[in-house]
C-alpha cells in the first residue's frame, strides 16, 4: 500500500502497534484519547525500513563458534514461529519490575517510534543467579560417573569431571545454557544485527559493556515485534557477552582457576587441559576447521599480532596475561590450526602461596630474602612447567621497595608491586627494513638506565653474554633457563648460542633447580636443590658449586646441608657475627610463618608487610602476631 502523506502512515502504524499481532484492529472508540506523537523524519523512516527489510546477504561468519546455522528465516512464515506470550514471565515485565515509568505511554507506540531513532531503554536488568536462579542444567550420559563438579561462572557455566566407563579415563565436561531452535536462530540474527548498532557515541564509551549490549539487544528484540521469557533473555545475554566480551567457547576454560594450560591439537580434536588436581585431561570441546581458523584470527587480533600463511606462527600475551602460542592452518602443523594457552593468575603467586603448596620451605624463603636484599645474582633452572618463572616472580617480592628494577621479556609474565619498575618487552619485525627489537637490544638499553636489579624472563641467546657482563660490573640480575641440572646449565651457558666465558660464570651466586614430582598421584612442583657458585678451581678450571638445600623425596622436605658461602659473605660485608646472621634469618622466617598462619597471602598484602619490615623491622617483630594491622 502506498501512502499519500504521513498522516495516513501514522494512523496505520499506531493501529498496528497498539493491537496484538495477527488480530483484527479494534473499532475506533466513541471518545478517542488524543495521543501526542512526535513523528520521525523522512530520513529516519527510510533508514528504519532499509534496516528492517534489507536483503539478507550470505553469512560467511559463524555467529558463535562452530554451531551449525539453522535453516529458515526467523521472520518468515516458513521459518521458526515466534514464541508464545509469556505474560508475567516476559522480558517486558522484567523491565517494568525494575524501572519506574515516569511518563507512561501505551505500549507499542513508544517502542515503535523509538526504534526509528535508535533510542534504547537504559539499564535493562542483567542476569543475577541469586535472583533469577541457574540457567544451566547438567544431564550426563549413562556411561559417565561424576567424580567432581563446580561452577565456573555461577548459574551459567559448570564443570563436571566424570569417569568415562567406555574409555576408563576421567574427562572434563563443560556445560552451558541450552538453547531451543528458536533461541538459537534469534541469537544468530542478533549477532548479525548488533554489528550495525554497536557504533558507540562518546557518552556510551564509558558505560558498562555488558549493560550496553543488553540495552541494544532489548531494543532490537522489541523492533522484531517478538517477546521472550526472562529465562530466554538471560541465555541470550550469556552467549552474547561470552562471544563479544570474552573468548567464545574458550570462556569457561579461561575462567576456571584450576586450569593451567589449554591445548588445541588440530581440527575436530578434543581440547586437552592441564588441570591442577587432574593433571592432563580431555574435554568435550572441539572445533571444526572453519571455526578453528576463525578463532585463530580472533586470538591473534586481540593480542595485536598478525597471523597469515606467510607468518603462520604467533607468540603473544593475551589481555589477561596468559601466554599464547598459535599456529595457523596446515602450514606448519599437519593436523590443522593449533594453539596452547598458558594461563597465569590475575594476582601472581607470593612466597606465602609457594610455602602453602610446598614448593619452598620457610627457611629456604628466608635464605632467598637475605640473598635478594643483599644483591645476589639468581638463576632458576628446570624443565618446562617446573615453576621457574613463578618462583622468580615470587622471590622478587623481597626486592627493597625503592630500588630501580628493569624487567626484560618476550611475553609479559613477570608482575611486580614495585613502583620504580620499567617493564620492557621485545618487538617482532614489523616491516622489511625493521629488524625488530630483541632481548639483546633491550638489555643493552637497560644498562644505560642505571638499574639496581635486572630481571630477564629467560636467557636463550646472545643476551646471556650481556647479562653476565652486567653481573660482573655490579648489577644484580635474576633470570630463568631451561636445563635439567647444574651441569646442564653450565654446559648450555658455555656453548652456542649463549657463549658465556667460564670465568664470567663465577659472578653468578645462586642456582635453583626446580622440577615436577609425583606425590600421592598428583604432580607437584618442588625445589630439587639450591646450590651456590663458589668460584673457579684454579688448578682444573672447573666451576665450584656448593649445595645448600637438597630435596628428600621420602619425606617431601628440603634439608639444609649446614654449608653456605653466600651467608658468610653477607655477614662479612655488614660486619655481622654468626649469631647476628642467624637472628636475621630467624626473624625473616618468623615473619613468613606468621603470614602463613594468619592467611595473609595476597600479592599486595605480602608486599606491604615486607615493605613495612624494611622500614621498621622492630615494629613488625613487635606485632608479629597481628600483621593484619599493617594492611589497614
Amino acid at each position: 500500500m502506498m501512502y499519500d502523506d504521513l498522516k495516513e502512515f501514522e494512523r496505520d502504524c499506531v493501529s498496528a502497534t497498539v493491537n496484538e499481532p495477527d488480530t483484527i484492529p479494534s473499532q475506533k472508540p466513541d471518545n478517542p484519547v488524543e495521543i501526542e506523537i512526535e513523528l520521525p523524519s523522512l530520513s529516519d523512516i527510510k533508514s528504519f525500513f532499509g534496516r528492517l527489510f534489507r536483503k539478507r546477504r550470505e553469512i560467511d561468519l559463524i555467529p558463535y563458534d562452530d554451531a551449525e546455522s539453522i535453516e529458515g528465516n526467523l521472520f518468515s512464515q516458513e521459518g521458526a514461529q515466534s514464541p508464545p506470550d509469556y505474560g508475567e514471565d516476559s522480558m517486558e515485565m522484567l523491565v517494568d519490575e525494575h524501572h519506574d515509568m515516569t511518563s507512561p505511554k501505551p505500549f507499542g507506540v513508544s517502542s515503535f517510534f523509538d526504534s526509528f531513532r535508535g533510542k534504547t531503554i537504559k539499564d535493562i536488568p542483567l542476569y543475577d543467579v541469586h535472583v533469577h536462579g541457574p540457567l544451566t542444567e547438567v544431564t550426563l550420559p549413562t556411561h559417565y560417573q561424576i567424580r567432581r563438579e563446580y561452577w565456573v561462572r555461577e548459574g551459567c557455566s559448570k564443570t563436571v569431571i566424570a569417569y568415562n566407563r567406555k574409555t576408563m579415563f576421567n574427562e572434563y565436561l563443560v556445560y552451558e545454557p541450552s538453547l531451543s531452535e528458536f533461541e538459537h536462530e534469534l541469537l544468530e540474527r542478533l549477532y548479525i544485527d548488533l554489528r550495525d548498532v554497536l557504533l558507540l557515541s562518546d557518552e556510551e564509551l564509558d558505560e558498562d559493556r555488558r549493560q550496553l549490549i543488553m540495552d541494544k539487544v532489548y531494543e532490537l528484540i522489541r523492533g522484531y515485534g517478538i517477546s521472550l521469557s526472562k529465562h530466554s533473555l538471560f541465555k541470550i545475554e550469556y552467549y552474547l557477552s561470552r562471544n563479544y566480551l570474552h573468548w567464545g567457547r574458550l570462556t569457561p576454560l579461561m575462567e576456571d582457576p584450576y586450569i593451567e594450560d589449554i591445548s588445541c591439537d588440530g581440527n575436530d580434536i578434543p581440547l586437552y587441559l592441564f588441570h591442577i588436581t587432574e593433571t592432563n585431561i580431555k574435554t568435550n570441546i572441539s572445533f571444526t576447521e572453519d571455526a578453528l581458523l576463525s578463532l585463530a584470527f580472533k586470538l591473534a587480533q586481540r593480542t595485536g599480532k598478525h597471523i597469515s600463511s606467510a607468518s603462520p606462527i604467533v607468540d603473544a600475551t593475551l589481555s589477561d596475561g596468559s601466554r599464547l602460542q598459535l599456529t595457523l592452518g596446515k602450514e606448519v602443523t599437519a593436523r590443522g590450526t593449533s594453539f596452547t594457552i598458558r594461563k597465569f593468575r590475575a594476582e601472581p603467586f607470593t612466597p606465602i602461596d609457594l610455602l602453602n603448596v610446598g614448593t619452598f620451605q620457610a627457611n629456604q624463603l628466608a635464605y632467598f630474602w637475605l640473598a635478594v636484599e643483599n644483591n645476589k645474582n639468581l638463576l632458576f633452572i628446570g624443565g618446562t612447567a617446573s615453576g621457574k618463572t613463578t618462583s622468580l616472580n615470587a622471590v622478587s617480592v623481597f626486592i627493597p621497595p625503592l630500588k630501580k628494577i628493569i624487567t626484560i621479556e618476550d611475553t609479559r609474565e613477570i608482575a611486580l608491586s614495585h613502583e620504580n619498575w620499567i617493564a620492557s618487552i621485545t618487538r617482532d619485525t614489523v616491516s622489511d627494513v625493521d629488524t625488530g627489537i630483541g632481548m639483546f637490544v633491550l638489555l643493552k638499553a637497560a644498562l644505560r638506565q642505571r638499574p639496581e636489579y635486572i630481571i630477564v624472563g629467560e636467557v636463550r641467546g646472545e643476551e646471556a653474554q650481556t647479562l653476565f657482563q652486567a653481573m660482573n660490573i655490579g648489577h644484580t640480575t635474576f633470570s630463568t633457563m631451561h636445563a635439567g641440572g647444574v651441569d646442564a646449565a653450565i654446559y648450555r651457558l658455555e656453548n652456542p648460542p649463549l657463549n658465556v666465558p667460564r670465568n664470567m660464570l663465577q659472578s653468578l651466586d645462586i642456582i635453583t633447580i626446580q622440577k615436577q614430582v609425583e606425590i600421592n598421584g598428583k604432580n607437584e612442583r618442588r625445589v630439587d636443590e639450591i646450590v651456590e657458585v663458589a668460584g673457579i678451581d684454579p688448578s682444573t678450571g672447573n666451576v665450584l658449586i656448593n649445595s645448600v638445600f637438597e630435596y628428600d623425596p621420602m619425606t617431601d622436605s628440603a634439608k639444609y646441608t649446614g654449608r653456605s658461602h653466600v651467608l658468610p659473605h653477607i655477614a662479612k660485608a655488614h660486619g655481622f657475627t654468626a649469631k647476628q646472621m642467624n637472628k636475621l634469618l630467624w626473624e625473616r622466617e618468623q615473619v613468613l610463618l606468621a603470614m602463613q598462619k594468619q592467611k595473609i597471602n595476597g600479592y599486595f598484602s605480602v608486599s606491604k608487610i615486607i615493605y613495612v619490615y624494611y622500614a621498621n623491622r622492630n615494629l613488625v617483630m613487635k606485632n608479629i602476631n597481628n600483621l593484619s594491622m599493617f594492611l589497614v
